[in-house]
């Protein structure tokens, strides 16, 4: 398969190739400038394939590659009345016509300065000279911009540097809630909820509902390689905190590292299944290279999502098999009945197939079971995505949907399934609320793995489906991927307010 990548070194668009060898997937490209390079896409072959085939937006796709092909010109000329970069994709986001995902989760970065100083941060904070951070109009202005979308954003993730840090962190969530957005999140090293309970009970009182959780392993050794200091104890009262606060929902965000923390995955599991009251679920992101990064490196720390789902399985014992993960756009039906159903626009989880991968676990009695264990889940799946289409064509679609919802029933094995879990799907199914969600993650434990793409791996393709996007302060909304790699730098750059790096040190780790 042919794609566009980037130049590892000038970040220019350049041809790339995926392509499968002994069982791998990898991608190989070459700068006229700085030469060949090649790397691993996805490390299991057979994964890769699967991942392609239970993509439900693949039909979609084939008409809006059309679109997106007949948009590039529509995007230069654009580009030539408004100023934009001429050069097209991934320099003009905006996000800019060829993209083909709404926004699912939003990321405002509400300061660049941080309490850590990890080798590891792609924001680049620990060695940034300048400060970056947005004004509370500007930040007014983004959330408004969010929610004035079709479908309007249904979650906003505050981001860093290390947010928690920025003085008016409880005013922007309370902002966030009186927009209505239906998910708040902070994505936090947890410093500042380690030291302080009631912090932990003021951001409840604000309007957060869930704490990304940078957690890297259970025991000091990863931190100290990708934090710079032994920072499990810290971890370890962040999540009390949480818990003794009123925080119900922690997810663990490992970044994988092989050879650092990959032989901790299973732990990490067993430790988010331990504190279900608290924790909901293990979202791990293996690493991202920026910057110039020798193979040999690369290829000893690099590990992909297959690595991920492979080791889960070797490392529960077969408790959560290879066969339970599914990419995120397999989802999609669920979005599609409950926007038949409901009448209104939803989000669709329109990712890459292989931009990620999660599973949903049950616990009990001290045992792993993943939903695919009970439930046909290919078949529920395809089941939705017929009734969809019933509830759309025809004037009668809901009454016979309402008959069909209980037969759902057929697709779960009851003698293996844990208990009420089918009230809790059908009532997915007829409310679609976040309500009946809620209730349902409060049974389970999310696992799952995002792999953000570097230069060296990056594939545009994936990227014009991104459904993760960075607002910036001049009302741009920028892929992830994209930010990270391309815009960043230019954004801080041109919205920063100073020059004082030691703005930056606050609140260090040496005092909690």
């Amino acid at each position: 398969m042919f794609t566009k990548s980037l130049c590892p070194v000038c970040l220019k668009v350049v041809d790339a190739e995926v392509y499968e060898e002994n069982g791998e997937v990898r991608i190989r490209k070459k700068c006229e400038e700085h030469g060949e390079y090649d790397d691993v896409y996805w490390s299991d072959a057979s994964l890769y394939r699967k991942f392609a085939l239970l993509d439900y937006t693949a039909n979609a796709d084939s008409g809006d590659a059309v679109s997106a092909v007949s948009a590039v010109s529509d995007s230069s000329e654009r580009a030539a009345e408004t100023g934009e970069d001429k050069r097209g994709c991934p320099y003009n986001c905006g996000l800019c016509p060829m993209h083909r995902s709404c926004t699912v989760l939003a990321i405002i970065d509400l300061t660049n300065r941080c309490n850590q100083r990890c080798p590891t941060c792609f924001a680049n904070a620990a060695v940034s000279r300048r400060v970056y951070e947005p004004s509370l109009k500007q930040i007014e202005a983004m959330l408004r911009l969010l929610r004035s979308g079709e479908p309007p954003c249904p979650a906003v993730q505050f981001a860093g540097g290390e947010p928690t840090i920025r003085r008016e962190f409880l005013e922007i969530v309370r902002m966030a809630r009186d927009m209505g957005f239906s998910q708040i999140q902070v994505a936090t090293n947890g410093l500042m909820l380690a030291n302080s309970e009631d912090f932990c009970r003021r951001m409840v009182d604000a309007g957060l509902h869930t704490v990304y959780l940078q957690f890297d392993g259970v025991t000091n050794e990863p931190y100290e390689v990708l934090r710079g200091w032994k920072a499990l104890r810290a971890k370890m009262r962040a999540i009390d905190n949480c818990r003794n606060g009123g925080i119900r929902s922690v997810v663990l965000v490992p970044t994988l590292a092989r050879n650092v923390n990959d032989e901790q995955i299973g732990d990490i599991i067993r430790f988010a299944a331990e504190n279900l009251d608290v924790v909901r679920g293990v979202n791990a992101q293996p690493i991202s290279f920026e910057g110039r990064v020798d193979s040999d490196e690369r290829k000893r720390m690099r590990i992909t999502i297959p690595d991920f789902i492979n080791l889960v399985e070797e490392q529960t014992e077969g408790q959560i098999s290879r066969d339970s993960f599914y990419p995120v756009p397999f989802v999609i039906p669920i979005s599609e009945f409950v926007e038949a159903w409901k009448g209104v626009k939803s989000v669709r989880f329109s990712a890459h197939p292989h931009c990620g991968a999660a599973t949903y676990v049950f616990v009990h009695d001290g045992k792993l079971t993943p939903i695919t264990d009970f439930v046909d889940v290919e078949g529920f799946m395809e089941e939705l995505h017929e009734l969809a289409d019933e509830v759309r064509s025809s004037k009668m679609g809901k009454i016979i949907a309402i008959s069909k919802i209980l037969r759902v029933r057929r697709f779960i094995d009851e003698e293996k399934a844990p208990p009420n879990v089918l009230p809790s799907l059908i009532e997915i199914l007829r409310d679609g609320s976040r309500h009946a969600l809620a209730k349902f993650h409060h049974k389970t434990l999310f696992i799952g793995a995002m792999h953000f793409q570097d230069p060296y791996n990056f594939d545009l393709n994936r990227l014009q489906r991104c459904v993760i996007h960075y607002v910036t302060p001049d009302m741009r909304i920028i892929p992830f991927c994209a930010y990270n790699t391309v815009h960043r730098e230019n954004v801080e750059r041109k919205f920063s307010r100073g020059n004082t790096h030691e703005n930056t040190r606050e609140n260090t780790h040496g005092n909690t």
